[in-house]
């Protein structure tokens, strides 16, 4: 097991490297399309010479090469330093903490709320194969595949945000926390979390239910069956275990993928998390510290969270363990 955990860490390290020197040559990547831009374009003025440019781009380093550049970026990085946003002077690392709890929170509501509704729909879908409600669950699953998330934003805060339809319910724009007011919090973050939820709850669907096909064909199933259990007893004791761990495995992937793709709906809804600070960071002449730490920061959560699964998953099925 712990050779398996050790090639899986070693995994890790080109994949963090190729992202970490992406984003740190993210100036060279701008200059392609026009070499007049600067990376310090959120700090230019009207009367700055060429000059007053330079010294810009060498107050944040951009002058140097761009391998000196990398390493002493990773340098800082490795001990907390992500730099300083260009266009406001506030510490990336600073920007990052007070935004990484609302995506968070966010992205772990949705994920939540895809296996409450998934789980329970996907055994039922497994138990009435080929019958009229499988038949409704493979139809509304392909319907929910169809609608992107801002389409479906539109959508939800149409029925259940606007005046004239079903009533507020919901709040369609803003945020609060959750330890200054907890109700707030759960009325601003139900919406935008169903928005993103609908969009996991076709796949965690169907990859439940094929995985529990293939259980309710196993002799202990029938024997458990053969006994007199009730259905359900069957379904949700015997069956939903090892019909569970490629659900795991993607509900993990999905968690750090939901993180880094919240941009759509955080910007929609007003939420002040990681996706809206890299949408106004570009939009602020290309704030690029801020872009850089950001993105990484994403990517390393996703990555240790594969690392995590792979463990999870090991620990599960030892049969993972004896490969």
């Amino acid at each position: 097991m712990w050779r398996l955990l050790g090639r899986k860490v070693l995994h890790l390290i080109p994949v963090l490297f190729l992202v970490t020197f992406a984003t740190t040559a993210m100036p060279e990547m701008m200059k392609l399309g026009d070499s007049s831009k600067t990376p310090v374009a959120a700090k230019l003025t009207p009367d700055m010479t060429p000059a007053d440019v330079k010294a810009l781009e060498k107050e944040y380093g951009y002058d140097k090469p761009l391998f000196e550049r990398y390493t002493d970026w990773v340098g800082d990085a490795v001990t907390g330093d992500l730099g300083k946003s260009i266009a406001t002077d506030q510490p990336v690392m600073e920007s990052i903490k007070e935004r990484y709890p609302a995506t968070l929170e966010l992205a772990v509501t949705a994920l939540f709320i895809a296996l409450l509704v998934a789980v329970p729909l996907g055994v039922w879908s497994a138990a009435k194969a080929g019958r009229l409600p499988d038949k409704i669950m493979g139809g509304m699953s392909s319907a929910l595949l169809a609608v992107p998330p801002f389409i479906s934003s539109v959508l939800l805060v149409y029925l259940f945000a606007a005046p004239g339809t079903l009533g507020q319910v919901f709040p369609n724009t803003g945020w609060a926390k959750f330890s200054e007011d907890p109700g707030g919090n759960i009325e601003y973050l139900m919406l935008p979390a169903i928005v993103l939820a609908l969009a996991e709850i076709p796949q965690f669907l169907r990859l439940l239910r094929s995985d529990m096909l293939g259980t309710l064909q196993e002799d202990y199933i029938l024997t458990a069956r053969s006994k007199g259990l009730s259905t359900p007893y069957v379904l949700f004791r015997h069956a939903l275990r090892p019909s569970s761990f490629s659900l795991i495995t993607i509900s993990g992937l999905t968690l750090g993928r939901l993180i880094g793709g919240t941009v759509i709906v955080e910007v929609y809804f007003s939420i002040p998390g990681l996706g809206q600070s890299i949408v106004g960071a570009i939009q602020a002449n290309n704030d690029v510290p801020v872009v850089q730490g950001t993105v990484v920061v994403i990517a390393v959560g996703y990555v240790l969270l594969n690392a995590l699964v792979d463990i999870g998953y090991m620990l599960i099925d030892p049969r993972v363990r004896a490969r």
